[in-house]
């Protein structure tokens, strides 16, 4: 499917956050998926999974998820410069803060005449958690994380008994984790912990550890691995479509 893309700078409570938005270039509505990036924000590597995920029939989101500490517009490189900035972001912004760009995104997208009301969420690392963070908003149906970060530790910024662990109980819609046996950034043991957690709050979920590092699914350096992010992209594909038509 071909698509088009737009550039969206949506007001927040927090400041106008720029966000990038792929849709089929056809006449129609289509469901929204939110997709969060890493800490580097919207990358090349970014931009394409945007775009597969688009060409099959998503209007998809990308927002700049940290968009009150950098320039509109900022890219950060995966160099130790960029990873040091994009760190220091992810620790000084608060979680709720994210809460209220997620609402701001599903306030856009059910504003605009290609879209449906239904909405979801997809991430990537930070971006992973902070899909399984938006799945907090009963208007998310429901959101595939891949290897989401600082879930099991609760090491980023929030109101007390407000982080994404502990909140857990309030997902309402479906739950896709998938994670990386070699990543050193969530261990077994904390893997075993959202695990227990999301089975204790009853939450309806899919789960799946494969033998890959973190990152796998960045289309750029060493930890890439094409067959297995092949694979996610199907199984992604499959699970909204399921979910959102």
């Amino acid at each position: 499917m071909i698509i088009t893309k737009e550039v969206h700078d949506i007001d927040t409570p927090t400041g106008v956050m720029r966000t990038y938005v792929y849709r089929p270039d056809v006449a129609g509505q289509f469901s929204t998926i939110i997709f969060y990036s890493e800490i580097f924000q919207q990358t090349a590597p970014i931009a394409r999974s945007a775009a597969i995920l688009a060409g099959h029939g998503f209007v998809v989101l990308v927002p700049e998820v940290f968009h009150e500490l950098n320039p509109i517009g900022t890219v950060l490189d995966y160099d130790d410069i960029g990873k040091d900035k994009g760190n220091a972001d992810k620790f000084a912004k608060p979680l709720e803060h994210h809460d209220s760009d997620t609402q701001a995104m599903v306030d856009f997208a059910r504003s605009q005449a290609y879209c449906t009301s239904k909405v979801a969420a997809m991430g990537v690392c930070i971006g992973g958690h902070l899909a399984y963070r938006a799945a907090l908003n009963a208007d998310i149906s429901g959101a595939f994380c891949l290897y989401p970060t600082d879930i099991h530790s609760n090491t980023l910024p929030c109101e007390a008994l407000n982080d994404s662990l502990t909140r857990t109980g309030d997902i309402a819609g479906e739950m896709t984790l998938v994670f990386g046996k070699q990543d050193p950034h969530v261990s077994s043991e904390g893997r075993k912990v959202i695990y227990q957690k999301l089975e204790q709050e009853g939450v309806s979920f899919s789960w799946q550890e494969v033998n890959a590092q973190h990152a796998f699914m960045r289309d750029e350096g060493e930890r890439y691995d094409a067959a297995l992010a092949l694979q996610m992209y199907l199984q992604a594909v499959a699970f909204f479509q399921r979910l959102l038509n």
